[in-house]
């Protein structure tokens, strides 16, 4: 049985009238070698009628890959929504299929089932797989060695070929939204199209985003803590080696006896079993710890450190699969500890062929459907490019982080004084934790409106459920979804949705 195309989606995989998602493609360059835009003959009316077919997008040097859905709304009043999901190097395809389009696969990596929680039921959503090389976007010299800034340019340039292709949707209000390290990837963008007057920027919404790796790492030590996870010795000799004068170093402590605590916190966090997203929820796969590669791949052994208890394991678990070394760990969290800087060159110098999958993590079902040979025609996918996977290990690990914290691209945005900012966190995250986003938040100092208070969801006949809670400031607001992990939408669909349908419409949280 092969998956559904986007010609023929069956809703729940019934025989029901075909469904589809209403896409942008990449397309071939029209006659006078610009952009093109198609109407794709290969698309067909939905039961539920999204309103219009698929189109076509081509972007000269780098080839973006970009799937645009139409609000189920009104397309032509409701605003344009840029998402995109995190890494570095991971695609933000993985929203669309997991998260929040308007069909989600399924576990068996064939069937798309009717999503009634979609963001596109109120907005038209624009899916931008960032950067070059993730998924299927690609680049034509095949260089994918870039930074922050190059990727904030980039993403720019790609809104602006979009609003020229259809610009019956310059006018609509723009959302720019993502998640993890969208962090840096939304603000940075922002800032950009602020002062684009062509563009109708109204507001920002970034779900567990990196905003500062200082108040993430020091935050995420006492989350640690306070969930249960460091025992007493543990969190006696942090105490005592990586704090003074009531004040806790994480983040970049030189100490010894501090950095081999923290060793020790990031294998537990990170690589023990525990699932890093969702600190509730099962790890996939499972949680034994899984066989090392042969002994010539060092990358893969246990690693002594100073004054640690015991060897400690890469931050990631590392495993070997056939000719392919598989590694977890995206780079974001404990990134000045020493062993990790060790680990990173032992892999460069290894010359192996290196595959990066998040960890505790399912990806079979989008990427069997993705890569099926029919999907990816009806998708418009180039022949020769290589198969999709949630993430590339050589956009992460050559990629260049140039900002540690967001602070500047914020009080920029906030001095306008006139768009609609949410931080909002799933509360059991651990990758970018709760606490680091409100941190970073209060850190702007901006003036209070309102005070910390539970946020509801109406659930029909279990009533209104406190959903989480929120702070409001200036132009600024912090909210936590109670129960949800690193991918909100995944976890809390209805309280996702709600959320989002506030955001675009100022209401209050």
């Amino acid at each position: 049985m092969r998956p559904a195309e986007p010609a023929d989606l069956r809703r729940g995989g019934t025989s029901a009238a075909p469904v589809l998602y209403p896409w942008v493609h990449r397309g071939q360059k029209g006659a006078g070698g610009g952009p093109s835009r198609d109407a794709g003959a290969h698309v067909t009316r939905s039961t539920h009628d999204f309103p219009s077919p698929g189109r076509h997008l081509q972007e000269s040097k780098d080839a973006r890959e970009r799937r645009f859905v139409e609000s189920q709304k009104d397309p032509k009043s409701s605003p344009v929504v840029l998402w995109l999901n995190g890494g570095p190097g991971c695609s933000s395809l993985d929203g669309l299929l997991t998260e929040h389009g308007p069909f989600l696969i399924q576990p068996d990596g064939v069937t798309l089932e009717y999503n009634p929680y979609s963001w596109n039921l109120i907005a038209n959503v624009l899916y931008l797989e960032s950067p070059a090389g993730v998924g299927f976007s690609y680049s034509d010299d095949k260089s994918y060695a870039t930074n922050d800034t190059e990727v904030a340019q980039s993403n720019f340039e790609a809104l602006k070929d979009f609003f020229c292709l259809f610009p019956e949707y310059k006018g609509n209000e723009l959302f720019l939204t993502g998640e993890s390290y969208a962090g840096i990837y939304i603000p940075t963008l922002a800032v950009l199209v602020m002062q684009d007057p062509s563009m109708n920027l109204q507001g920002l919404a970034v779900g567990n985003g990196l905003s500062s790796y200082e108040q993430n790492d020091n935050s995420l030590v006492y989350f640690a803590y306070y969930h249960g996870l460091l025992g007493n010795r543990l969190w006696s000799s942090l105490q005592t080696h990586c704090c003074s004068q009531n004040k806790c170093n994480f983040h970049d402590n030189k100490e010894p006896e501090c950095v081999a605590n923290l060793q020790e916190v990031s294998h537990i966090v990170a690589s023990s079993g525990l699932n890093i997203y969702n600190l509730y929820a099962p790890c996939a796969g499972g949680a034994q710890p899984r066989k090392v590669g042969p002994a010539r791949h060092p990358v893969c052994q246990p690693q002594p450190y100073l004054g640690a208890q015991a060897p400690i394991s890469p931050h990631c678990t590392c495993r070997h699969e056939k000719d392919t070394v598989v590694v977890q760990d995206l780079g974001n969290i404990f990134t000045r500890l020493p062993l990790k800087r060790v680990w990173h060159q032992t892999l460069l110098r290894s010359g192996e062929k290196v595959h990066l999958d998040p960890p505790c993590t399912n990806t079979t079902a989008a990427s069997n459907y993705l890569n099926d040979p029919h999907v990816r025609k009806a998708l418009h996918i180039p022949e020769q490019l290589p198969r999709w996977d949630l993430c590339n290990f050589l956009v992460n690990i050559q990629y260049r982080r140039l900002y540690q914290s967001m602070c500047s691209q914020y009080l920029k945005l906030l001095s306008a004084q006139k768009y609609r900012i949410l931080l909002y966190n799933g509360d059991v995250d651990m990758a970018c934790n709760f606490m680091g986003d409100e941190w970073f938040v209060d850190s702007l100092n901006q003036k209070m409106e309102v005070q910390r208070r539970p946020w509801l969801v109406d659930y029909g006949e279990s009533g209104e459920q406190i959903a989480g809670f929120v702070k409001e400031f200036s132009h600024i607001a912090f909210l936590t979804i109670k129960g949800a992990g690193h991918m909100v939408p995944t976890d809390k669909p209805q309280a996702a949705l709600t959320m989002f349908s506030r955001f675009l419409n100022r209401q209050p949280y």
